[in-house]
């Protein structure tokens, strides 16, 4: 007996290794319909039951295309005709003023669908087709924005959001297995022409950055890269962890204590006020390097400045032996 084309035998495998056993719990596939998640919701709708899942579907319409309405109605057509439930489409709206820019503003709209839809069925995890491609291209990304280990980590395979664990399956899979997966089951996939559209970043890096490192260096570059990110995980994980307790140290009535913030080393330090930081409200997207360095200077070069802005309105200053925010 013949089994399963190569391709997509991998990604059942990589499937059951990401779900373990489910005890009849549902878990939600997130698709575009294109080859990634495509590839991803067929091998889920296969494995999903074998190891004791309920496996339904959810894709997100960002009303930012002509017909976008239409390839949410194919998709959701083909996971109720592969006997995936509940099919669901969630149709979000994108500012096109929001200062995140088009694609962080999609970003934050589709989790933000995906999460309400995944607790409002009591989802246990949210399937992603991220991919080793797209791990390498985030930590391009990274390193060309100047992120620090936190953001050279790249994607987690695996992140708990309350109840609902973000499940990445794909992401030691290439793209290309993935697109051959759809061909071996005779899919079609959809191609999203913001995948292609130059004015933004990932897909300059996608059609040209990537691939001329590849050129230069080898194929095995994105396996590297991805790689990278996964050995700088393990540490940011750790120094995350001696961060937290540091942060109960440091705690105040009302902000921080500057004594116990300038005992701390660098590296926990700038964790502690990036943590303060988002705590007081300001927003995870918008909150960079240079405003968790600004709040560092008012710590360990202090010399009489004046409040620091960060973002989302918010004001904190030095006052005394504490930061504070006004």
């Amino acid at each position: 007996m013949t089994g399963p084309h190569p391709s997509v035998a991998q990604t059942r495998t990589a499937v059951r290794r990401a779900l373990g056993h489910g005890d009849d719990r549902l878990v939600l596939v997130a698709c575009s319909g294109g080859a990634d998640s495509l590839a991803l919701a067929a091998a889920a709708a296969f494995a999903g039951p074998r190891t004791g899942w309920r496996v339904g579907l959810i894709t997100v319409d960002h009303n930012l295309q002509t017909g976008s309405a239409d390839r949410a109605a194919t998709v959701a057509a083909w996971a109720t005709s592969a006997g995936l439930a509940p099919v669901l489409i969630a149709p979000v709206t994108i500012d096109p003023a929001d200062p995140m820019g088009p694609e962080g503003a999609a970003r934050h709209a589709r989790y933000e669908a995906l999460l309400h839809h995944a607790n409002e069925y009591a989802a246990a995890a949210l399937l992603l087709g991220h991919t080793l491609d797209d791990q390498a291209e985030t930590v391009l990304l990274a390193l060309a924005r100047g992120a620090g280990p936190r953001g050279l980590a790249g994607m987690p395979a695996r992140r708990e959001v309350g109840q609902v664990a973000l499940l990445r399956p794909m992401l030691g899979v290439r793209r290309t297995t993935l697109r051959e997966a759809c061909a071996a089951q005779g899919l079609t996939p959809w191609e999203d022409p913001h995948n292609a559209d130059t004015r933004y970043a990932r897909a300059r890096v996608r059609s040209d950055a990537l691939p001329a490192l590849v050129t230069a260096l080898g194929p095995g570059v994105v396996g590297n890269l991805a790689q990278t990110a996964a050995q700088l995980a393990v540490d940011a994980s750790y120094l995350d962890g001696l961060a937290a307790e540091a942060y109960e140290g440091c705690r105040c009535d009302g902000g921080l204590e500057v004594d116990a913030l300038r005992a701390l080393p660098d590296a926990l330090r700038g964790r502690v006020l990036h943590t303060w930081a988002l705590e007081l409200g300001a927003p995870a997207a918008a909150l960079g390097h240079r405003h968790v360095a600004a709040l560092d200077a008012l710590v360990t070069d202090w010399h009489g400045q004046g409040a620091t802005a960060l973002p989302g309105g918010i004001e904190a200053h030095r006052e005394g032996g504490r930061l504070l925010v006004r």
